[in-house]
């Protein structure tokens, strides 16, 4: 039998490593972006049409290169930023595989020209799918522009795998935004389909942050830093109140290089307990500096999981800092101080080595920063004057009164629109739904708190949260409109120009078919920005700006929670923001009525599409059992 192993020629094997270098034009784009940066630029350029596929084009004025180093830079594992197995443990250059340049010219069109400034002529070197194409001698200016043309050219089953443009225009924004994050001392500039996206002055890294996020970003940063001789920590956190629902506008950086890492987002996260809502995520963007022989970046080829040595020291002094964060700006109460660590002055009060003695100090910190971070002396003992006069308006009754244990029931999820209010049983306990007394609808049906809805049938007492009852039914309604492609919609007397951030832009770039089959009326006025001329019928009370970043804000959070088409998605979304009005509202009898009748008509009464109960029930018998019968 003939040997069968044999070794793959380099341009199969370029490919292979291609699928996990470059898995779609913003891999492109984050290697292009990072290789300049290592050739020391201070002006980046980012050209892009079609989202990628057509062209990605940096230019940067950075260093350039030979053209010997031009042509070597192709070649698997040709780098110039290590040189032995202990260079990887010293890592400060952004790319050190040599796998990028590869593995991006096996699968597209590639065209550099670079030179160096003390070249007189720079090179031109044309490259396809690993084979090249021309090499010569060229007058171009110093530093380096490399296209990346038809991207996937070659392999049609990974180009039909890519998204819809705007859906990748978003990739690609986000790895520039981190990119361009961590570097404020260089001016960066983003061009898609001959438009200005950013054009990003260099500068301090708050005005990166505005320039990046919008304006309305001024007002909300607190700024952090820790200085340690084991790790220092510095940048920027959101003022509470400012808190999203979405995870969006998070970033760790470790030397500059972006990276995941949930154990350290649970350090910030749990300095922000108790200012901020339960669901709700702070923005932040935090520099970890720190020796690279403390952490390995040789992962994952993305080289954004990064391992530390000694993870629960940094979780310590990351948050520690977001404590002073907000102890500083006046954001945390009643904050101990005399317990705090400098863990600058503190480090070489042990005995031993200088690295277990920073180890020492941060775990000592952290063990003291973990148990509390208010003072323990409050006085509580006056709290109790919060409620006077709350009892003097309850009858004795009502304070005595045991707590009610409701009965979970089981509504079912049927697609029948049948109402409960115009059908009934002779036997309603037994029945799915429970089924309205024969008295007087309004002497039957009562508001509690302008919150819920009390309603008497035959089983017993049905209680309603009416927040959750209407998003159940808006549901319904926006996923109808979204099947029929058309619903509602209330023209506005002044259309009203709303300007977005740019990620925010692309999102409803990518989703304009489906918001408008909701009732939206729209037009692209600028790069960032829309012309409302109407509004869905069933849209809540507010201007239109606040309207649609509030429901981007839930598509985004239903997106990163759930695996939902964009109509189902955007339908949630759309009924989410539009019930939020009915949570604290008075109703008149009727609309009272009309509400249970609608919810009951609905395909799954029972629950909201998130899974939130929408009603409860309380028996005869559970009520006969409070007066111990």
């Amino acid at each position: 039998m003939l040997d069968i192993i044999q070794l793959l020629p380099d341009s199969i094997a370029n490919q292979i490593a291609a699928g996990e270098v470059v898995q779609r034009p913003a891999s492109v784009v984050k290697e292009l972006l990072e290789n300049s940066i290592d050739a020391q630029s201070t002006n980046i350029q980012l050209i892009v049409r079609e989202a990628g596929k057509t062209l990605i084009q940096v230019i940067d004025n950075g260093l350039g290169m030979s053209e010997t180093d031009a042509r070597m830079c192709f070649e698997r594992h040709a780098t110039s930023k290590i040189r032995t197995s202990d260079d990887l443990f010293k890592i400060r250059t952004m790319g050190f595989r040599g796998e990028a340049m590869a593995s991006i010219a096996a699968v597209a069109q590639v065209e550099m020209r670079t030179r160096r400034a003390t070249d007189e002529l720079g090179v031109l070197i044309k490259i396809e799918a690993s084979e090249l194409k021309a090499q010569e001698a060229i007058a171009t200016p110093e530093g380096t522009s490399i296209q990346v043309k038809n991207l996937f050219f070659n392999v049609p089953a990974r180009r039909n795998f890519l998204k819809s443009n705007p859906v990748e225009m978003r990739h690609i924004i986000d790895e520039f935004q981190r990119v361009a994050l961590s570097n404020p001392e260089i001016s960066f500039s983003l061009h898609h389909n001959d438009t200005e996206v950013y054009n990003l002055p260099a500068g301090k890294l708050s005005r990166r942050i505005v320039d990046l996020f919008g304006k309305g970003y001024r007002e909300q940063l607190a700024s952090c830093e820790e200085e340690t001789s084991f790790v220092s920590v510095r940048g920027y956190v959101g003022k509470p109140e400012y808190a999203k629902k979405t995870r969006g506008e998070q970033f760790f950086f470790a030397n500059n290089r972006f990276i995941k890492n949930s154990y350290l987002n649970h350090a910030v996260m749990s300095s922000f307990e108790g200012l901020i809502p339960e669901g709700s995520h702070p923005f932040y963007v935090l520099f970890i500096e720190i020796d690279p022989i403390h952490i390995d970046i040789n992962v994952h080829p993305t080289k954004t999981e990064i391992k530390f040595d000694d993870e629960r020291t940094v979780y310590a002094i990351v948050q520690a800092a977001v404590r002073k964060s907000m102890s500083q700006h006046n954001l945390m109460p009643s904050l101990d101080f005399e317990t705090d660590v400098n863990f600058a002055n503190n480090i070489f009060q042990f005995n031993g080595s200088p690295f277990e003695q920073k180890k020492e100090t941060a775990v000592s910190a952290f063990a003291r920063t973990t148990e509390t971070p208010f003072r323990e002396k409050t006085n509580l003992t006056n709290w109790n004057k919060l409620y006077e006069g709350l009892n003097r308006q309850l009858d004795d009754f009502e304070r005595k009164e045991p707590e009610v244990e409701q009965t979970k029931v089981d509504f079912g999820d049927t697609t029948e629109s049948t109402s409960f209010l115009l059908k009934s049983k002779a036997n309603d306990i037994g029945s799915d739904r429970p089924q309205r007394a024969s008295q007087d609808s309004e002497a039957s049906t009562f508001q509690i708190h302008n919150r819920y809805i009390i309603s008497q049938v035959k089983s017993g007492m049905l209680l309603i949260d009416q927040r959750a009852a209407y998003e159940r039914i808006l549901y319904e309604k926006f996923s109808q409109n979204l099947r029929k492609n058309g619903g509602a919609s209330q023209q506005l007397l002044f259309p009203t120009k709303v300007k977005l951030t740019t990620a925010d832009f692309h999102l409803l770039l990518e989703i304009q078919d489906e918001i408008r089959n909701l009732g939206f009326v729209l037009s692209v006025v600028e790069h960032d920005s829309f012309m409302v001329n109407g509004i869905p019928a069933d849209s809540p009370e507010e201007n239109e700006q606040q309207m649609l970043e509030g429901i981007l804000e839930q598509f985004k959070q239903n997106e990163s929670e759930l695996h939902l088409d964009k109509a189902e998605n955007l339908a949630r979304a759309m009924a989410k923001r539009s019930a939020g009005r009915y949570g604290n509202h008075a109703l008149t009898v009727l609309e009272m009525n009309t509400l249970v009748e609608q919810l009951f008509a609905s395909s799954n009464p029972s629950y909201t599409p998130s899974g939130e109960i929408t009603m409860k029930i309380v028996s005869l018998s559970d009520m006969a059992s409070l007066f111990l019968r």
